[in-house]
């Protein structure tokens, strides 16, 4: 159970730590929302969070990706031959 506290000329939430830990809040930044007649407590989602690592990590283990310069060098073809 959760309780608040008085927390200078405000109060805060007081959460069991079970509780941050099953919902796997500890550590991070909330985003707080009111919802019906209570309080809905997540985790804040920063757009493109941790994408940079993630690429980064992604290219070290399976090499260098074609870049668009391979491409934009290409030699023009005829495209008669395609299907539309």
């Amino acid at each position: 159970m959760a309780h608040l506290i008085k927390i200078g000329n405000s109060q805060g939430i007081r959460i069991p730590k079970p509780l941050i830990q099953q919902a796997r809040l500890e550590g991070k930044e909330l985003d707080i929302q009111v919802v019906n007649q209570g309080i809905l407590v997540t985790p804040s989602k920063k757009p493109r969070e941790n994408w940079k690592r993630a690429i980064e990590a992604t290219l070290a283990n399976n090499g260098a990706e074609t870049t668009d310069n391979d491409w934009l060098d290409a030699t023009l073809t005829s495209d008669k031959d395609l299907e539309w």
